[in-house]
């Protein structure tokens, strides 16, 4: 791993080189959020998600639960801390620019506009970039993080 200036040719080299300890592929983000109660609700109505834990320290700076949709086994951890900042997300400053779902087919869209739309989320719609073969639909949560079902399609 280099750190500062960008690497040199020989340094990417010998990274390439070094074995890399094992992950699972599987993402649990924790958002934060500046209602705790409004996001997990919303949360669980959009995802039909569970609270899997809660927590809140003894000097109560911060609250969060964890959330999971029990099928997939997606969680998503929601923090509020106290004292801070009231205002919406945004994706143009550094961090997070937005969370994407993916669905395994590109009918799977279309089901989750008609979800979105019989819990009265704004959304998208379905798009299909001319760029891309690909199709998604975007939406916001209560702090105005945006999200995204994505498909994928095949190359």
């Amino acid at each position: 791993m280099w750190h500062g200036d960008s690497p040199s040719t020989t340094d990417y080299a010998d990274w390439q080189n070094h074995s890399m300890p094992s992950i699972t592929g599987y993402l649990a983000p924790t958002l934060t959020v500046t209602n705790l109660a409004r996001s997990v609700s919303w949360y669980r109505e959009v995802l039909d998600m569970t609270i899997r834990r809660e927590y809140e320290p003894p000097d109560k700076r911060q609250r969060d639960a964890c959330l999971t949709e029990p099928r997939t086994g997606l969680e998503i951890c929601l923090v509020e801390y106290s004292g801070g900042p009231e205002g919406p997300f945004n994706e143009f400053m550094p961090g997070l620019d937005h969370l994407e779902f993916l669905v395994a087919q590109r009918t799977d869209l279309d089901e989750w506009a008609e979800r979105l739309d019989s819990l009265r989320i704004v959304h998208s719609g379905v798009k299909e970039p001319p760029y891309t073969q690909n199709a998604m639909i975007t939406f916001r949560d209560p702090d105005n993080i945006q999200l995204e079902f994505f498909w994928r399609a095949t190359e």
